[in-house]
């Protein structure tokens, strides 16, 4: 089979395409014929080893998919062959990753795709459509008629909290920059988007929510914590799920004076109950046509190296090249 993949960590380049022989499948998972795959900044980490992991070699990078059931192990009830379905590999644990054109995925972490729903799209909204849901539902307790703060409305996790946000009835104020994506932003259903380029942000949301912020997910590398404490309410939550090298001062005083609380979690530590309930809300909201994954553009999986390189350019240098997934197909 094809496959994108490396023999070392190392940068974008070290990306190879070739010849991989078919996984096998132990009792409890399924192999999966990927229909596509999509780039999270987590892989970069991962491919480049500025996260530890337990690498096979070679190693397969990636952590979405979708596609089509091909083979099923002999503990497996909840899939059968043909079966569209889409999940995260967790591939950090010493598992092959999905950028090949067969994977082999333990049945527990994967979901079924809605008939109307395309593999790109389940694929875009696998990783970062999880942390969205894991980030306001499960930690920040979101409810209908608050108001929630989204630092970058259109990006990868940004765009599906906006989204998501908005369909349990929350008032949604965003960043984004440049008028495209200020666009692209209220598109996507936010009721202020502010252009962060154009506009002092902290002047800007003090005007549109004058009583401050029931919740504020940050997905910037660099929380500006004096600046979040200062827009949030009394008792509001502050998500952050973003920055492993990150160290900023932190406001000791204005944040228990207030009465907030600060949320830190990671997909990979969720368990895979609390991953389903993500899917099952996800699954919903994509059939009700009110989460549409937000997809730059579409790259065939021979572009892999390509690919992380755009992605280290948004992720990691912060050029705003990017509006929403990257998705590769075999």
């Amino acid at each position: 089979m094809k496959a994108a993949f490396i023999e070392q960590t190392g940068p974008a380049s070290s990306i190879q395409y070739g010849e991989l022989p078919v996984p096998e499948i132990t009792e409890s998972q399924v192999l999966v014929r990927v229909g596509a795959v999509s780039v999270n900044p987590i892989d970069l980490y991962i491919r480049s080893g500025a996260v530890a992991a337990n690498l096979p070699s070679p190693y397969v990078i990636g952590s979405d998919l979708a596609g089509t059931v091909e083979a099923v192990g002999a503990k497996v009830t909840r899939f059968k062959v043909g079966d569209r379905v889409w999940g995260v590999q967790h591939s950090s644990a010493g598992h092959q990753g999905t950028f090949s054109e067969l994977c082999a995925v333990d049945a527990q972490w994967l979901h079924a795709i809605p008939e109307d729903v395309r593999d790109e799209d389940a694929a875009a909204i696998a990783l970062v459509g999880i942390t969205a849901h894991l980030g306001i539902v499960r930690e920040a307790r979101l409810q209908p008629g608050e108001t929630i703060f989204v630092h970058g409305g259109t990006g990868g996790v940004g765009s599906a909290v906006v989204q998501m946000a908005k369909a349990i009835g929350a008032r949604v104020i965003a960043t984004a920059g440049g008028e495209e994506k200020v666009k692209r932003c209220r598109d996507l259903g936010a009721d202020v988007v502010i252009d962060y380029r154009a506009s002092d942000v902290a002047s800007e949301l003090q005007t549109a929510a004058a009583e401050g912020v029931d919740v504020f997910f940050e997905t910037l590398r660099e929380p500006d914590f004096d600046f979040a404490i200062g827009a949030m309410a009394a008792r509001g939550r502050m998500v952050v799920m973003a920055g492993r090298d990150a160290r900023p001062e932190f406001p000791v005083g204005p944040f228990y004076v207030k009465g907030c609380s600060l949320h830190g979690f990671m997909l990979l530590k969720a368990s895979a109950e609390e991953q389903q309930a993500a899917a099952d809300d996800i699954n919903r909201w994509l059939s009700a046509k009110q989460l549409r994954p937000l997809i730059d553009r579409v790259m065939p999986l021979s572009e892999a190296a390509e690919a992380h390189a755009l992605q280290e350019k948004q992720t990691l240098k912060n050029q705003g090249n990017l509006t929403g997934k990257l998705v590769l197909t075999p």
